[in-house]
């Protein structure tokens, strides 16, 4: 299991993830927006998205659980 976390405080925009999507890596988990600019959120490695911690309009802290990515 691979954690991906947020690496800026910012407000999550969109959640193209979901829970049993295959993703490879760079496949877009999550676009945040700090400061009228979107920051894309990447799968560091392939696998199954196994949890996704965050919805639309939620804000996020540097550190924060974004998903979870099963590369079984």
């Amino acid at each position: 299991m691979v954690e991906v976390r947020a690496e800026i405080t910012a407000n999550v925009w969109q959640v193209p993830a979901e829970v049993g999507k295959v993703v490879a890596a760079g496949d877009e988990l999550v676009i945040l927006e700090s400061m009228k600019m979107e920051i894309p959120v990447i799968a560091p490695t392939g696998g199954t998205v196994a949890q996704v911690e965050v919805a639309p309009d939620d804000q996020v802290h540097e550190g924060d659980l974004i998903a979870v990515i099963d590369e079984g």
